[in-house]
């Protein structure tokens, strides 16, 4: 077993069919179909169910995905610092789900500290990856939210991932609508009022792990749902459909893709709690510490 193998089996779960991943990953379909099969010769588990419809994850091969990621996250983190050539630049990383804020605090610190030479990263993610980009250190901090909704089963994941949360704020519920939306004016609305209209939600992948999304409202059933995976592309569907999304109410920054957007107070509440996690017992690098002190000008509670 080695590196590119993990790799291409990670690849192909994640594309819709061996071509497509064999194209993604510049070799032949006969070189990739080869390469994962010695490798689930060699572990003694099928990861793949083949077909004529095509291929899906075993029970195996999803449990094989879970540690598999880990593993390329870890060696990727090994790669970056100690095989690049940029070995001699500082580092740091930081997952987050789409908060302006976290974006903000992260340039205010590039400015303070001002290094000369580095490689910064900052990842606008899922949840679970925001997560899982903590737990192996993939990114020092993460910044992430939860709901009354999904609070026990976040809670949970902290407990099991051995993460700290520091809370930074607490927000009401609010819907987001583009401004020539019939409601637009409105200071508050009712989900039962926007039942004509699809509620555009940041797709998570996993239908089953619902209580992971970052918006408010999990677990309330939308007659129409559109889900997306790109912000851009959420407020053309937002703009076109007269569609609208759920979330904080925070539309501060000038950003372009913000600017069409309002934001009106919903009946229904489902306060979002906004903070920050890093590793349990982690110390972090300077510029760890940098970014959790602006971090900390937002704080509210």
């Amino acid at each position: 077993m080695n590196i590119n193998q993990i790799r291409y089996v990670l690849e192909t779960a994640a594309s819709s069919s061996m071509r497509a991943a064999a194209k993604k990953l510049y070799v032949s379909q006969p070189a990739l179909s080869s390469s994962i099969h010695e490798l689930e010769e060699e572990l003694g588990i099928l990861i793949f169910e083949r077909t004529n419809k095509g291929i899906s994850l075993t029970d195996e091969g999803r449990e094989f995905i879970s540690y598999a990621k880990k593993t390329v996250a870890q060696y990727e983190i090994l790669e970056e610092r100690y095989l690049s050539k940029n070995s001699g630049k500082e580092r740091f990383s930081v997952s987050t789900q789409h908060y302006n804020f976290a974006i903000k605090a992260f340039t205010d610190t590039i400015k303070l500290m001002d290094p000369e030479k580095y490689v910064f990263s900052i990842h606008e993610t899922k949840t679970k990856e925001v997560l899982e980009d903590v737990r192996t250190m993939k990114s020092e901090v993460g910044i992430i939210s939860f709901s009354g909704s999904s609070e026990q089963v976040i809670r949970k994941l902290f407990k099991d991932y051995q993460l700290d949360f520091v809370p930074l704020m607490k927000r009401d519920t609010y819907i987001y609508v583009w401004k020539n939306h019939k409601y637009a004016s409105r200071k508050t609305i009712s989900l039962e009022e926007m039942k004509d209209y699809p509620c555009v939600s940041f797709d998570q992948t996993d239908d089953s792990n619902f209580y992971l999304t970052e918006e408010a409202m999990a677990d309330y059933d939308f007659d129409k749902m559109i889900k997306s995976d790109d912000r851009a592309t959420s407020m053309e569907i937002i703009a076109e459909l007269s569609g609208y999304s759920v979330g904080s109410g925070m539309l501060s920054g000038d950003t372009a893709i913000l600017q069409g957007l309002v934001s009106i107070k919903l009946k229904e509440e489902d306060p979002l709690t906004i903070g920050y996690i890093t590793r349990k017992g982690s110390s972090l690098s300077v510029y760890g510490e940098a970014y959790v002190k602006k971090l900390l000008d937002y704080k509210e509670i």
